[in-house]
């Protein structure tokens, strides 16, 4: 899962603003393929005068904090790509008004998490790609575990 921690001065973003951001970055991770119900987003509004960058007071300062779980950058190249593209995805938000900002992203391991008691199914498996269709979790069996390309037992390819 990726969850979006936003620390932003109060008054910064209406709710529309907040549900435009949330939906265009979950539908960046949705191009993944993850599942859509995977990324989180929790906004943080900081009071006036309680946020210092350098040791001074900077009320046009937000912070992006980002934990990835449900899947890790492989290498620099990669790394800087994606957050190259969250920055282009995120301008509207802070650039283009004015705002100071800093993402940072925290990469945690993938068998140390659950979703309602469910441990997700591996990339690309037949459960993944069913939760992906069905966007939620749910009970999976060990044939689901399996990627779609080996996936043997009949009609579980479909699901």
């Amino acid at each position: 899962m990726p969850l979006w921690k936003v620390y932003h001065p109060a008054g910064a973003y209406t709710a529309q603003d907040k549900k435009d951001l949330s939906e265009k970055i979950t539908g960046m991770y949705a191009r993944v393929p993850i599942p859509k119900f995977y990324v989180v987003f929790i906004f943080e509004e900081i009071a006036k005068d309680s946020c210092f960058v350098g040791g001074e007071p900077n009320n046009k300062f937000v912070r992006f904090r980002v934990d990835h779980i449900a899947r890790t950058l492989p290498g620099p190249v990669m790394r800087e790509w994606w957050v190259r593209t969250l920055d282009e995805l995120i301008a509207p938000f802070v650039k283009d008004r004015g705002y100071d900002w800093e993402i940072s992203i925290d990469e945690t391991p993938f068998d140390l998490w659950s979703l309602q008691g469910e441990i997700p199914p591996p990339f690309e498996s037949v459960g993944e790609k069913r939760w992906i269709k069905e966007n939620k979790a749910s009970p999976y069996t060990v044939a689901e575990k399996l990627p779609v390309n080996l996936a043997f037992t009949p009609g579980i390819a479909e699901r």
